[in-house]
């Protein structure tokens, strides 16, 4: 890499509108390029320059999953305290309150499992469709 920075020995200056300069760097923004000069030698000199796309739907999935997984860390702390609880408990009415505690927060659990495979379906119905 330092040698090809020794290689770029002449300088241009260019200069653009304001909205002209806007448009370039929203273009270059959108691609792999780490500086600015790098994309416009890129562009004046036809090499190819990598672009990142943005799928509304990875990011409606990214946001869904974010919810579901905050909830099923909440429901898995429930009952690790549960479960602690349950270790400690000593009369047979605690145990079995717990015990039909513990069958709630499984059935939230397999719900919330089944909603994560529902939308992991939907999306990759979305995505595989060409």
């Amino acid at each position: 890499m330092n040698q090809e920075k020794s290689n770029l020995t002449r300088k241009v200056t260019v200069r653009f509108k304001p909205e002209e300069y806007s448009k370039v760097t929203i273009s270059f923004k959108a691609t792999t390029k780490k500086k600015l000069s790098e994309y416009i030698r890129f562009v004046l000199l036809e090499k190819p320059v990598t672009v990142y796309t943005r799928d509304q739907s990875v990011d409606d999935l990214m946001t869904e999953l974010v919810r579901l997984r905050n909830e099923l860390s909440a429901i898995g702390s429930n009952f690790n305290q549960l479960v602690k609880r349950l270790h400690t408990a000593s009369h047979f009415q605690e145990i079995k309150a717990l015990a039909l505690r513990s069958k709630d927060d499984q059935e939230k659990f397999t719900e919330k499992v089944n909603e994560i495979n529902l939308k992991i379906g939907e999306m990759s119905g979305k995505w595989l469709q060409e």
